[in-house]
């Protein structure tokens, strides 16, 4: 800092600001102002330097200055355990309204992405939560040790897929799409809590309705079951085919 000092004591030098004046401007009181030796880059970061007989501390100011609403929905999306509706966002983080939380929430993603954090804010399953970039995908699976297990067999994936794009549907139309029995699929997906039963047909029987859960359209990144892929609603030949369970 001394050496700093005296560099920007020099160029004032030759712009006439004699050592006699440096040492006079120094010594008033106990805090020196830089703005008057910086140039106009340097006066936009340091604030102040306090003189102090054991040390001098240089104060940066933030490039990023966060309002306490801003932090406090930082923090209730950090700790948030499942995606959170504007309206229990707002509240939790104590901000006004749901208007002035989705602003925050825009501003925060800015942040965020200028910044290149490896999180980000997304609208899933109705709500909004913080989670990782797909980029670094790899490393959280690494670090919480994902079991190669938990992915979804070919013919899961078929079952869950004829459940999205048909829903409410019947084991009994899943079966005559698929051309085999879906029991144990449904079962597995039920496990899995990717679908759940929505109600009962009027047909004999009263068989169970399926759809997807809120945790598939997390699963999926998606905020609502109206954000899928459109797809011919005409499955192709191949999909109906029988296919092993």
């Amino acid at each position: 800092m001394t050496r700093f000092i005296s560099t920007l004591m020099r160029k004032k030098r030759k712009q006439g600001f004699s050592w006699a004046k440096r040492r006079s401007f120094i010594r008033q009181n106990n805090q020196t102002s830089l703005t008057a030796l910086c140039t106009k880059p340097e006066r936009a970061r340091i604030t102040f330097i306090q003189k102090q007989p054991s040390a001098t501390k240089v104060f940066i100011t933030p490039s990023y200055p966060r309002s306490p609403e801003l932090a406090q929905l930082e923090a209730a999306l950090f700790v948030a355990r499942e995606p959170l509706p504007i309206r229990r966002l707002a509240k939790l983080a104590r901000i006004s309204d749901g208007t002035r939380a989705r602003s925050l929430l825009r501003e925060l993603n800015t942040y965020l992405d200028d910044s290149g954090s490896a999180f980000r804010i997304e609208h899933l399953a109705g709500g909004f939560q913080l989670i990782t970039r797909p980029q670094f995908g790899p490393w959280v699976r690494r670090t919480l040790d994902y079991p190669t297990e938990n992915r979804l067999s070919n013919a899961a994936m078929e079952t869950l897929s004829i459940i999205a794009y048909r829903q409410p549907v019947t084991r009994a139309e899943v079966e005559g799409i698929r051309g085999v029995g879906a029991e144990e699929m449904l079962r597995q997906l039920l496990e899995r809590d990717l679908i759940a039963v929505g109600g009962r047909s009027d047909d004999l029987g009263r068989p169970n309705f399926y759809v997807t859960s809120r945790y598939f359209l997390r699963v999926f990144g998606l905020g609502r079951i109206e954000e899928l892929p459109t797809i011919g609603l005409e499955f192709s030949a191949d999909m109906s085919q029988p296919s092993e369970n």
